[in-house]
């Protein structure tokens, strides 16, 4: 039986969404709940993740922002209904460990990507591994971004990345506008890989390192990693899985290529 407790962003098309299903549903508080509905944006249903993700409770994601990838559309007919026959994801986060300039040591968790980005006008440059391995002695560019198979329809497509499925146990590794080497693509690495990143010249070339929306600034060290101790579960539509999304946009990056 469902116990749903619902979660909306501030806007009016979340509240319009909220004030509907409200008529046909009785939502319970958190603590009595088993199934938490997100009605927002993308954005919002990452904010969301992380806040309650230690109760282990699965998210049903409705979309009232743009794209909304993560989430499911609304339908005044069929949204109830459908939340009796739910397709299940489990995703895993990114760990991201930063050491800054003056040596203290933040953490953060990822669900889409960790970005390495320039923090002034001069290009990063930074030095890539995975565990002892190097993956690129020097590279001068605005970042570099390691993402998640979830993770690899956002930003990293922006910046021309691999489309990862989500059952490819891979991460996705793609420069920001490299200058040197100019014709680095990037490399795609298994997912148990630890990645270190460190920047080469801290003093006139500071960086940020970003987990989703949480940023450290002026990184020294960054090390990224699979966390497989957190999961999310999501909650999708019988024909509208995270999968088909991620299907249908590497087709569309096909097609785009031709």
């Amino acid at each position: 039986m469902i116990k749903p407790h619902i979660v909306f962003d501030k806007n009016k098309k979340s509240l319009k969404i909220k004030l509907i299903l409200e008529k046909k549903i009785n939502f319970l508080p958190v603590s009595k709940s088993n199934l938490i509905i997100v009605i927002g944006g993308d954005g919002f249903m990452l904010q969301t993740l992380k806040k309650f993700y230690r109760l282990k409770k699965p998210f049903y994601g409705i979309n009232s922002g743009d794209y909304g990838f993560l989430m499911n559309k609304f339908s005044k007919k069929n949204t109830v209904k459908n939340l009796t026959k739910l397709k299940k994801v489990t995703i895993y986060p990114l760990e991201m460990i930063v050491k800054n300039k003056s040596g203290k040591i933040k953490k953060s968790i990822a669900i889409n990507e960790v970005s390495i980005l320039r923090q002034s006008r001069q290009a990063a440059s930074i030095s890539i591994y995975s565990g002892s391995k190097k993956i690129i002695k020097k590279l001068i560019s605005d970042g570099v971004l390691v993402s998640t198979p979830a993770g690899s329809t956002a930003y990293n497509l922006s910046v021309h990345g691999p489309i990862l499925n989500l059952d490819s146990k891979k991460l996705s590794i793609c420069p920001i506008s490299p200058f040197r080497p100019r014709r680095w693509k990037g490399k795609v690495v298994g997912e148990r890989s630890i990645i270190n990143i460190n920047n080469l010249n801290p003093k006139k070339r500071p960086i940020s390192a970003v987990a989703d929306n949480v940023e450290v600034r002026n990184s020294k060290k960054i090390v990224i990693k699979i966390n497989k101790k957190i999961y999310f579960n999501l909650l999708y539509d019988k024909n509208n899985s995270l999968q088909k999304k991620i299907k249908i946009e590497q087709l569309r990056k096909e097609t785009n290529l031709k």
